[in-house]
This record gives C-alpha cells, sequence and structure tokens, in this order.
C-alpha cells in the first residue's frame, strides 16, 4: 500500500503516474486523427477498445481481482458504460471528421463545467458564483475556438463542436451518476468491464456501417490502433488509479488539465494544426474556467 504523503509535499511517484496518464491520453487525439484518412470512426475505436480490454482483462487477473460482475450492480455498470464510454467514445471520435485535434480536445475536456450542474441535481452540490464565473469562461473559450477564425468557418466546425459538446456533457453526467451510485468493482476489473461493455456497441457500428479495405492500411496505422487500446484505454487507467491512490483528489482532477495542453501541442506538432494567438485564448479560457469549476 502507498505511504501517505506528508502534508504539504505531493508524492513523486503519484506525480509521475498522473504526468504518465495525462501523455497517455493527451496524444491519443493526434493519433486518431492520423487514423481517420484510413480507418472509419467506429472501427478505430473497436479495434483499440478489443486491445484495451484484453489488456486490462489479463492485468486484472494477474493482480488477483475477481473479473465476476455481481448481477445487483450490472444495470450501475451497463449505465456508466453507456455514458463513460460509449457516448464519449463514439461522438469524440466522431467530432474529429470536423474538429482538429487540438479544438476536439479543447471541448472535450469542458466536462467540469457540465458536471457541476449535475451534481446540483444528483448530489445536492450547490453551485456557487465561481462555478457560474468557470461556465461563462469556458464558453467564451469555446466562442474564441470556434468563431475565432470568423463566423463562416465557425458553422462549419459546428457538427464537429456539436459532438465534442455532447460527448463531454454526457461524460459529466456519466461521473456525477458514477459518485452517486458507484459500481463496488476492483479498478482494472471495472475499466475492462466498462470498456468492453461500452464498446460492444461501437463494434456493431462498426461491422454494419464501415467500408475500409484492411489491406490497404498502413504500418503506421495499424500501431496506432495498437496505441490507442494498449496505451490511453489499458495503462493509462491504471496509472490513473494508481496515481488517485497516492494524490488528494483535487490535485489530481488539476493535473488532467494538461491533458488538452498535450493534445494541442502534438497536434501542432505531428499534424501541422495551427497553434497561434486563437488557439492558446481558448485553451486558457476553458482550462481557467475548469480549475475554477474543480476548486469552487
Amino acid at each position: 500500500m502507498a505511504a501517505e504523503p506528508r502534508p504539504g509535499r505531493l508524492d513523486p511517484t503519484g506525480l509521475a503516474l498522473l504526468l504518465a496518464t495525462v501523455v497517455g491520453w493527451g496524444l491519443n487525439w493526434p493519433a486518431m486523427k492520423l487514423l481517420l484518412p484510413e480507418v472509419p470512426p467506429f472501427s478505430i475505436r473497436g479495434i483499440s477498445a478489443t486491445v484495451g480490454v484484453l489488456l486490462l482483462a489479463a492485468m486484472a487477473l494477474r493482480r488477483g481481482e475477481a473479473l465476476a460482475v455481481p448481477a445487483r450492480v450490472f444495470p450501475r455498470l451497463a449505465l456508466a458504460s453507456a455514458l463513460n464510454v460509449t457516448a464519449w467514445m463514439g461522438l469524440a471520435s466522431f467530432a474529429l471528421l470536423w474538429l482538429g485535434a487540438g479544438e476536439a480536445t479543447i471541448v472535450c475536456y469542458t466536462v467540469p463545467l457540465w458536471a457541476t450542474f449535475f451534481a446540483y441535481a444528483l448530489l445536492g452540490e450547490r453551485i456557487t458564483a465561481l462555478r457560474l464565473l468557470a461556465l461563462a469562461m469556458g464558453l467564451v473559450g469555446l466562442s474564441v475556438l470556434v468563431l475565432g477564425n470568423g463566423v463562416q468557418a465557425g458553422v462549419e466546425k459546428l457538427p464537429g463542436v456539436a459532438l465534442a459538446l455532447a460527448a463531454a456533457i454526457l461524460f459529466s453526467l456519466g461521473t456525477v451518476v458514477t459518485k452517486r451510485w458507484p459500481v463496488p468493482m476492483p479498478p482494472a476489473a471495472l475499466v475492462a468491464w466498462q470498456t468492453g461493455l461500452g464498446c460492444f456497441p461501437l463494434l456493431i457500428g462498426a461491422l454494419v456501417f464501415d467500408r475500409w479495405a484492411v489491406e490497404e492500411v498502413s504500418a503506421r496505422s495499424w500501431l496506432l490502433l495498437l496505441y490507442g487500446g494498449a496505451v490511453p484505454l489499458g495503462l493509462s487507467y491504471l496509472a490513473w488509479f494508481a496515481a488517485l491512490k497516492r494524490l488528494p483528489a483535487s490535485a489530481a482532477a488539476a493535473g488532467t488539465l494538461l491533458t488538452p495542453v498535450v493534445g494541442v501541442v502534438t497536434a501542432a506538432i505531428f499534424l501541422g494544426e495551427p497553434l497561434g494567438a486563437r488557439e492558446v485564448l481558448a485553451l486558457s479560457l476553458t482550462i481557467g474556467g475548469v480549475v475554477l469549476a474543480i476548486r469552487g
């Protein structure tokens, strides 16, 4: 069991695990954007999820975690899977058809802003003036992101923004629902089940709707698909749970704000996406709003 960090000092191992988590998650956004010309969205998530589920299940067994799901908690598990995985992964993937990887990352990581209202409705947490200010900052940041290059350019991005916002809102609902009605299962087993159940509809979607030439997929794309399953869906989640054991929840939550930063910067490096005043201002406003939401 990890030792408790001394007051005023964050556990170095916990910080390293948190950094590994946000880097793994952040890099997945440009990776998915690179995949889209060769692999359709449903298939991207379906193939990566299969890799991730197998890896997580193997790790759960190695750690001695039971994979059996108690019948009484299965409805909670199914609901959490639909909100935290099906909606999040499916909608966010399709948003990339209209948005750059950096733009999609910024919109999707507004989750804490929307969680404020669900926490009020389901947990009785009050909505403070600070949280209202956070929401206003986040909305201004999104406006800068969408309209900063002109109204016409913004209108063209609206389908992607709508999908990314829906992903963020439904994921925030899933987060609050899980807090209200937790699923009592070990970490690796829980993530394996959530990912498997949540991605099953996406696999069905791939079989029904996706048409792509498997033999024409490049070696780079196959490696990116493996990365999407092994790292963001597998190792990063395990690192996240390990970090939560060593760090205060507020510090861990604030640390995840590095994820959109990693996504935006790496999208500029690997995809040549713009990283100018508009992107920096939008990122600063939305992250500032999220920080206030977490503190408020």
